[in-house]
């Protein structure tokens, strides 16, 4: 049974598409098995710019298609101004694929799955 929505980073995308399931510790797996899973908007961007810059052999929408209907991933639909607003306040990070990521979990407090060690020392609800 599926109860809460958690978030996955880029790269998480990306090793469950290409089944690199051993790269996920135990809790990881747990997380995603038994919660609903979500990206924001920003990780289909940037899985297309990965593909585009050849860091990944099939692009965005074929990624987040195939997912979606093995694993049930869905592209979080928050209101992208409330989470632009949000990511402002991140200065921890120059980084603006992980600012918009980071804001569309913490919107709601979220979990956000990421291996990314600036994202864990900063996020509250990062897991890894």
């Amino acid at each position: 049974m599926r109860c809460t929505l958690i978030y996955l980073d880029t790269h998480i995308v990306v090793w469950l598409y290409a089944g690199l399931i051993e790269k996920f510790s135990q809790p990881v797996k747990n997380l995603i098995n038994e919660n609903e899973i979500s990206i924001s908007p920003i990780v289909h961007l940037e899985l297309q710019y990965l593909f585009e810059i050849h860091r990944v052999k099939d692009n965005a929408n074929a990624i987040i298609t195939d997912l979606s209907n093995r694993i049930g991933l869905q592209v979080c639909q928050k209101d992208f101004d409330a989470i632009v607003s949000q990511a402002m306040a991140f200065s921890w990070t120059r980084d603006p694929f992980d600012r918009v990521i980071v804001a569309t979990a913490a919107l709601k407090d979220s979990i956000l799955v990421s291996k990314d060690r600036s994202i864990l020392e900063n996020y509250i609800h990062a897991r890894w």
